[in-house]
């Protein structure tokens, strides 16, 4: 994904038969001039249009304008479909060339099926689908990027191993957030158990009810999920 920059969510085009709506995480990985394309700023020009005309009573005038806008809108879905597959691809090209791939091996695997579905998804004219799953391998390809090799764990007692805590770094630097720590090779090099960290975590999160919701500084505990030794502080 195209980092440290401002985000939108898609606005849903008036009279169009496929609405696609992301949620707050999704609309978090479209950078702004993506979502902000030519394409869609037609589609707005014409959605007001069709508004006005209808408005003023001229019915058959409208109906072509809302075709029009909803040309455009789609138009605008298969541009933001192929960027994000580009943006993806460039990063899991990235992990190949990245020695961090045998440490994150699971985030990986799952990267390269998510951005299997959105090429295949892309193919079939399923931009919804298609952007969803380019989305989702741009978050899980996320791991590796910006981040150097580690070849153990260390505590903050100098031992190796599994560190039992963690501090949340930023997210516009590290990129952390519970699903990419689960992945960590030495938390549980599996994103899919963010579950985990949120239940044995959500008593001191600013908001209990929001697993998204975490901030830098905080001292995560991590929980044995087998017979594992865990002791101190994770220290990069």
């Amino acid at each position: 994904m195209i980092r440290s920059i401002s985000f939108l969510i898609l606005i849903s085009i008036f009279s169009a038969p496929v609405v696609f709506a992301l949620t707050d995480e999704e609309a978090a990985a479209i950078p702004q001039s993506i979502g902000n394309n030519s394409y869609y700023r037609e589609s707005v020009r014409y959605t007001k249009l069709a508004e006005e005309t209808y408005a003023s009573g001229d019915y058959e005038v409208s109906a072509g304008f809302a075709q029009e806008a909803i040309r455009f809108s789609l138009l605008s879905d298969e541009f933001v479909s192929s960027r994000l597959i580009e943006e993806a691809e460039r990063m899991k090209n990235l992990a190949e060339k990245n020695a961090l791939i045998e440490q994150f091996p699971n985030n990986y695997n799952l990267g390269v099926n998510q951005y299997e579905a959105a090429v295949d998804a892309h193919s079939k004219e399923e931009w919804n689908s298609s952007i969803t799953s380019a989305i989702n391998a741009i978050e899980i390809f996320g791991v590796f990027e910006g981040r150097p090799a580690v070849t153990a764990a260390r505590t903050t007692t100098g031992a190796s191993g599994l560190p039992r805590q963690y501090t949340v770094r930023s997210w516009v630097v590290e990129k952390d957030c519970l699903w990419n720590i689960a992945g960590y090779s030495w938390v549980y090099g599996d994103p899919w158990k963010w579950r985990i960290l949120y239940e044995a975590n959500k008593s001191r999160m600013p908001d209990p009810n929001n697993p998204d919701l975490i901030e830098p500084g905080m001292i995560l505990e991590i929980p044995n999920i087998t017979d594992e030794s865990r002791q101190g502080m994770w220290r990069p």
